[in-house]
C-alpha cells in the first residue's frame, strides 16, 4: 500500500507530501511556495533543508 507522510514547509508552512519510499537526497518542492528541498533521513525521521542551486557555468 502506497503511503505520504505530511511535512510543513519550513519557509511557508505548506504541506509537503513525502512518499515513504522516499530516498535520501530526493528533492520536493513545496506547492504553495515553490521553495526546493532536499530530503534526511536519520533513524527513520524525515527532515527537508534547502535545496542547494547549482547554477550553469556556461563553460567557464
Amino acid at each position: 500500500m502506497y503511503t505520504v507522510k505530511i511535512v510543513e514547509c519550513p519557509e511557508c508552512g505548506g504541506e509537503i507530501k513525502i512518499p515513504d519510499d522516499v530516498l535520501e537526497g530526493e528533492i520536493f518542492s513545496c506547492p504553495d511556495c515553490g521553495m526546493e528541498y532536499e530530503v534526511y533521513i536519520n533513524d527513520g525521521e524525515i527532515t527537508l533543508k534547502p535545496a542547494e542551486v547549482e547554477g550553469e557555468d556556461w563553460g567557464e
